[in-house]
């Protein structure tokens, strides 16, 4: 009897792990107020403020709420679905951290350890000390410490993005030929970080807060430790063991139909298609075949996809029976390293704080982030909740939808 019970419980256990696409009413969750997410997103498409979207929220392991709203292609009127493949941009961040969080696990590296221990152009740099906007020229002076690949999650070491960051280390980067990883590019990811190690940085390493070309470091040195590319790590180690089969940095052309049409805005904030040469970057990227694998922004996938990931995380490292990484593991990316105003940053994702917590309704130690066109997640461990909202439009000038289907979301709850 004490065997048949511990089956059934333990079973149990694992099943309910498994998330379920199909939407479920639950009992802590009260379905008329989270239908206002539906009325809501309708009134944005109604008045031209938004093409498509979809929004996931899960809440103890089950779908509670899972719609899209609007047009997938305003042009051809084509609804968005729930199947849609979406551009995930910098929420590939979060998978790539979760893999060398991995290779940590595996003692293949210290979190500490200096990152010029694997690429040895990143052993002795320097950091920017004067600089010349007229020819971009620059003087330097020695960085005080190397930078380590605990500075790489947490972005204080000092490297700022290419394209989108700070007008000086754009023209540098631009002048040595760095990608923002932002597309398709024809390089060799090691080769360009290795000239990435051979530039200055913005600052000292530790001293603050840039987002940066971190995390694509982060993914050259998985490819470098492992052996495999990025592509082939990910697939082998989080995407197959998690039930991911429609994630990838190449989507195949079976499944180029579920991709949305990309949109922004022009002068006067209406909404117009993303043209191919706007930005230098071409909304059809994931269609070509790739080589260059950008840990940062490199990820295509369909929003239930990135939530099984979410829920791994929220699950302590475990879905459906497989450990994806340790508990600790991600007790400690969620905790916070470093501050960035009302907010904290951890290892791989911001931390809502107290002071923040204080502000909104999203609850202190809620870990999130976003993707470039309009992609964004929030995880609260509190309340076991997992939350996605997912479109294809930058800039968005009435991006404060955001902030409403959080209140909608938290005002939804019984207890």
């Amino acid at each position: 009897m004490k065997k048949i019970l511990f089956f059934l419980l333990t079973g149990f256990a694992a099943t309910a792990q498994i998330l379920s696409p199909i939407q479920k009413s639950h009992p802590q969750m009260d379905d008329k107020r989270l239908a206002y997410i539906d009325t809501v997103m309708e009134e944005y498409v109604q008045k031209n403020w938004m093409v498509g979207s979809t929004t996931l929220v899960i809440k103890d392991n089950s779908v509670v709420y899972f719609k899209s709203n609007g047009y997938a292609d305003l042009a051809n009127k084509k609804p968005m679905t729930n199947e849609a493949i979406y551009r995930i941009m910098s929420q590939t961040k979060a998978i790539t951290s979760v893999a060398i969080m991995q290779l940590i696990e595996q003692g293949k590296l210290r979190l500490d350890q200096p990152v010029g221990d694997f690429i040895p152009e990143f052993a002795t740099q320097t950091v920017v000390k004067e600089f010349n906007p007229a020819d971009s020229s620059y003087t330097t002076e020695p960085a005080q410490r190397k930078i380590t690949i605990r500075d790489l999650l947490s972005h204080r070491s000092g490297i700022d993005y290419a394209s989108i960051g700070s007008a000086k280390m754009q023209a540098i980067y631009s002048k040595a030929g760095i990608p923002s990883g932002l597309g398709n590019f024809n390089a060799v990811l090691l080769d360009k970080m290795k000239s990435l190690g051979r530039l200055p940085l913005a600052h000292q390493p530790g001293e603050k807060f840039t987002y940066g070309l971190n995390t694509d470091l982060l993914g050259c040195l998985v490819e470098v430790i492992s052996g495999k590319t990025l592509e082939d790590y990910f697939k082998a180690n989080i995407f197959e063991p998690l039930g991911m089969k429609d994630s990838y940095f190449t989507v195949p052309l079976e499944k180029s139909s579920r991709m949305p049409k990309v949109y922004t805005e022009n002068a006067d904030k209406q909404i117009i298609p993303w043209d191919p040469t706007f930005r230098n970057l071409d909304p059809n990227y994931p269609l070509y075949p790739h080589t260059y694998f950008s840990g940062g922004a490199g990820l295509s996938m369909s929003t239930f996809d990135y939530a099984t990931f979410l829920q791994m995380l929220l699950n302590g490292g475990v879905y459906n029976g497989k450990q994806i990484l340790g508990r600790r593991m991600i007790e400690l990316m969620t905790s916070p390293q470093i501050n960035r105003g009302n907010d904290d940053f951890g290892l791989g994702f911001n931390i809502t704080s107290k002071k923040s917590a204080q502000l909104n309704v999203v609850s202190e130690g809620t870990f999130a982030w976003g993707g470039y066109y309009g992609t964004n997640y929030f995880v609260d461990p509190k309340e076991k909740l997992v939350v996605l909202i997912m479109t294809q439009h930058t800039p968005n000038s009435h991006a404060d939808y955001g902030n409403k289907i959080e209140n909608i979301i938290y005002g939804s709850l019984k207890k």
